[in-house]
């Protein structure tokens, strides 16, 4: 079963698509199955990694269940990389979902399709805590949250933690809060150092790796890349993959040594699993 990550804060600016992006290519690099569905209209994922104006079929058409995930899906430059893109259809489907059946739970069940393909999906929410948003709470296991480390850095996080708690206790009881990312950092300004402390005084599961303010990975979108394509060697980079790392290790999903696969290294701790990803059962039969 995938963990299944919403990258979400209301606030825009915050490094949420920066994250949900570059997250993504580092754990695809580390070895994981790794699928990004793209959920805000504004498509700024998709547009990372070079789409923008070749989408054809859009996570648009599967809300309103004229399509799968995999029918919309496409693959990256990475081979175990998913893109499920974004397009300008999707401003609207708030409005047309309002009146669905079971409006809410449209992406979780599209997910349950595909979910034993991947280890990790990640959900890059719209700056909102509309019904797309909740979407992406209802089908996901975890949530990272971006934080800047600016001025009013916690400013709305408490609504956000209160709709958490409301899409956990009506529609959603496995999710959970798994961290808070520190990004935008300026190691030059004692107000991030602030921000910093102030964060993880309130949500101590705020991840340890802080990403910097980095001009590297802001260009790195208008190229059409992933920092991990454009500059692999610049401090975004670096902090991206130290964090990719992090997750996965909270997770209990950590990265794979280079011809290894997935199912192997999960199936090293659980014997049925390591038969069956072999080809046979646990009692020895095979299954070929």
């Amino acid at each position: 079963m995938a963990k299944r990550f919403a990258v979400v804060n209301q606030k825009g600016g915050v490094g949420k698509t920066t994250s949900a992006v570059n997250l993504g290519a580092y754990m695809a690099e580390a070895g994981r199955r790794v699928l990004l569905v793209d959920l805000d209209p504004q498509a700024n994922a998709t547009s990372a990694f070079g789409l923008s104006g070749t989408v054809r079929r859009c996570v648009y058409e599967v809300l309103l269940g004229n399509a799968s995930l995999a029918d919309v899906s496409v693959k990256s430059e990475q081979p175990t990389l998913d893109i499920t893109p974004s397009c300008s259809d999707l401003a609207g489907a708030e409005v047309e979902l309002v009146a669905q059946m079971a409006r809410e739970f449209r992406l979780q069940r599209a997910l349950d399709k595909v979910d034993d393909q991947y280890d990790v999906i990640l959900i890059d929410c719209p700056p909102s805590l509309g019904l797309l948003t909740i979407n992406a709470l209802s089908g996901a296991s975890d949530v990272l949250v971006p934080v800047q480390c600016e001025y009013l850095a916690l400013e709305g996080l408490s609504q956000l933690v209160q709709t958490l708690e409301l899409v956990k206790r009506n529609l959603n009881q496995s999710l959970k809060l798994t961290g808070l990312i520190l990004t935008m950092f300026d190691g030059r300004t004692n107000l991030s150092a602030q921000v910093v402390t102030e964060v993880r005084r309130h949500f101590p599961q705020t991840f340890e790796t802080v990403i910097p303010r980095s001009v590297r990975l802001s260009e790195a979108p208008s190229h059409g890349k992933t920092i991990l394509g454009y500059d692999p060697s610049s401090r975004g980079a670096k902090a991206y993959q130290k964090l990719a790392h992090e997750v996965l290790e909270r997770i209990g999903l950590p990265a794979i040594p280079a011809g290894e696969s997935s199912g192997q290294r999960d199936a090293a701790g659980d014997p049925g699993r390591a038969v069956a990803a072999v080809g046979g059962d646990a009692n020895g039969t095979s299954t070929g």
